[in-house]
Parts: structure tokens; sequence; C-alpha cells
């Protein structure tokens, strides 16, 4: 049994994909798949803000990439939102503010349906999490799980949409974020009754260290394929190539 750690790269099928959007951009992305089993829901991934660092790339979204497909046959659609750059390359058309990324929302989500992938579940974290309420309560989607909510693009407006979808919504709150603590954003969110917010202790914006890698993996499944989960945590140990 080897032991998981930070840098693990579990079995998948993985590739590279282009996205169109709707406005004719070409969005770069990589689609990952269980390595021999069908999946049985898929995440499709909206990263922090490009401004800052944020990217495809960015840690929790690679790692989640890196180890759900093998740990919890999860299908993980992650992609560069218009101008953003990675070391698999930089997407098309510029920056947005959260405006013209509705298009890379739709096409995202389009992309998944059109590949036939199953239970479609947006993974946002942070500038992500705005794009997920603000664009995300579309008809092929069933829910939403949110990484350091700032909830500032992202308006009372937006959260009343999202609570007359009728989808799903959880949100992990670090206890020392930088922009909505759990204390704060309990009655923000309490305007979605099928809201489940989740304060987490010691964790900051970032989602820095394993331990807390590992905790927001655990409650995506969690909440996506809890079937996946032994006891109530993913598998900390891998049996085979990594």
């Amino acid at each position: 049994m080897n032991q998981i750690r930070a840098a693990t790269i579990l079995p998948a099928r993985r590739a590279p994909i282009t996205i169109t959007t709707a406005d004719g951009l070409n969005l770069i992305g990589e689609l990952a798949l269980p390595a021999e089993r069908p999946p049985v829901a898929t995440l499709i991934c909206l990263h922090p803000l490009p401004t800052h660092g944020g990217m495809m790339d960015s840690h929790v979204i690679r790692k989640a990439s890196y180890r759900l497909p093998a740990l919890a046959d999860l299908a993980v659609l992650r992609f560069n939102t218009r101008g953003t750059a990675s070391e698999q390359g930089k997407s098309q058309g510029e920056f947005g503010a959260g405006e013209t990324e509705q298009h890379d929302v739709e096409a995202a989500v389009a992309y998944a349906s059109a590949a036939g992938l199953p239970r479609l579940w947006l993974l946002g974290w942070s500038f992500g999490t705005e794009l997920a309420l603000r664009w995300g309560a579309l008809p092929e989607v069933e829910g939403a799980i949110l990484l350091s909510p700032p909830l500032r693009r992202a308006t009372d407006h937006d959260l009343d949409a999202w609570a007359a979808s009728g989808k799903a919504l959880t949100a992990l709150v670090p206890e020392f974020d930088d922009f909505l603590r759990p204390d704060e954003a309990l009655p923000r969110f309490a305007r979605v009754p099928k809201a489940d917010v989740i304060g987490v202790d010691g964790a900051k914006h970032l989602w820095v260290g394993e331990n807390y890698v590992r905790i927001v993996l655990n409650e995506i499944v969690r909440v996506v394929n809890p079937a996946a989960l032994k006891g109530s945590a993913l598998p900390t140990e891998w049996e085979g190539e990594a």
C-alpha cells in the first residue's frame, strides 16, 4: 500500500479537451475519468480568480482530478476560463470580471452533457463560486459545491435565484477566510433553504495543507457519491501504481 500524498497521481483516463463558447472562444481543459469503470457523477471545476493566479491547476482542483476518478468513480472536468493560462495552455479571450464568463460556464456544462457524463455538479473555488452562483443554475446541473465563497460578485439576488431553482448547495467556509467566515456566511446562505454551510476549523481561503485538502475532498464525495467513503473519509492509501 502506498500513502496518498500531495503530489500523488492515481490512475485515470485523462485527455485534453477544448470547450467552445457561444461567443466563439476556445477554452483549454482536461477531462479525467475512472480508469476502468464509467463515472457515477461529474465535477465541473470553476477555478479561483485568474488575475490572482487562479487556473485549472490551482491545487485543490488539480488534486481532485488526480484522486477522485480513482477513489470515488467521479469524472472531473477542469478548464481555464477565458484569458486564463496554465501548463496546459491559455484559453482564448480576455478576463471578463465574472460577466462574460457566463458563456464559459454554460459551454462547460454543455460539453459535459453532450459527452454523456452523468449527474453534473459544479465545484467552485473562490471566484469560481461566484460563477457557479451567478450562472450555474442550469437545467443539466444537479447542484454546486462552493469552496471559500466570498459572496462579493454574487449577491443576495443570485442566492435567491439559486434557492428558486431548488438545486442542492454546499458551502465549505474556512474559519480564517479572508473574505467570508462561517458566522458571516450562515445568515447570507440562510436565503437558500437547501444550503448546507460547513465551517472548517483552522482552514484559510487557499486550503493550504494536506489535511485541509482531504477535508475538502471528503466533503465533495460525501455530497456527490457517499458510497465511495470508507466510514466518513476517503482512503489515504492506494494499492497499486500511483
